[in-house]
């Protein structure tokens, strides 16, 4: 393929049963011959089999020290309430790292990008990454003030790195223009919102307000992050439709 081919280009696409209309009734008739495999009745006893018996994918450790801790928050530690709040923050801790990597790549090709009119800097998506630095750095040092080793790879912490796996792949594929990439970080920056949601809430709930309010201002620059993403990619999807000369650009979120 030409290297100067745009992805929304006609070009030769033949992934389609379409291209071919002889080969593909080949196909179904030798579908339709060939005996199925198993069944999806099967195949569903068997994940609820595996399911039952199959040990978790983790645990959570225990605070390596209480030294230091205020008392609001030992208290809050006794029990699975603690267990469940480390390992959600543990997990918050994993995906931001994933956040930064997720900026670098961007970051990384945007000379070979063509940035276009729109409101997209290379200062602007510096400014995310940062942020994104500072969200790691929140949730480390919540986890410590509570005891916990950072360091830990909880449940919900490895869960987050199979996630991001996938969108880390999708913006290090150098094929991906910088708006397929802007698409893989607007699914990391609506996950975010709502995983700083929801810590606020447990740490509410188990009488961390302190931690909550500091939570509080990461989920406002998770939310400025998000409605910048969204008009990025709006912006170079209209222009793909329309041409850059026809394209107002929308007000650019406040800091």
């Amino acid at each position: 393929m030409n290297p100067n081919t745009n992805p929304t280009d006609i070009g030769r696409n033949r992934t389609g049963i379409g291209t071919s209309p002889v080969h593909s009734r080949e196909m179904e008739e030798a579908a339709r011959q060939s005996p199925p495999v198993g069944n999806a009745a099967d195949f569903d006893i068997l994940r609820t089999e595996v399911s039952r018996i199959a040990p978790p994918i983790g645990t959570v450790p225990p605070p390596t020290t209480l030294k230091g801790v205020a008392k609001a928050a030992a208290k809050a530690l006794q029990g699975r309430s603690a267990a469940a709040f480390i390992d959600k923050l543990t997990e918050r801790l994993a995906f931001e790292r994933t956040g930064i990597r997720l900026y670098e790549a961007v970051i990384a090709t945007l000379p070979a990008s063509d940035i276009g009119k729109g409101t997209l800097t290379a200062d602007a998506v510096n400014g995310l990454r940062d942020e994104e630095h500072q969200h790691v750095a929140l949730a480390r040092e919540a986890l410590e003030e509570l005891g916990a080793d950072p360091t830990a790879q909880t449940p919900c912490a490895d869960l987050a790195g199979v996630q991001g796996h996938g969108l880390v792949q999708s913006v290090s594929d150098p094929r991906m223009t910088l708006t397929q990439r802007l698409s893989s970080i607007l699914i990391a920056e609506l996950t975010d919102n709502d995983g700083w949601t929801l810590l606020i809430e447990m740490a509410d709930n188990i009488g961390l307000r302190d931690l909550g309010e500091r939570f509080s201002h990461a989920l406002a620059q998770e939310e400025r992050h998000l409605e910048l993403v969204r008009t990025w990619l709006r912006e170079r999807l209209n222009v793909q439709l329309v041409g850059e000369a026809e394209v107002a650009a929308p007000e650019q979120p406040q800091a």
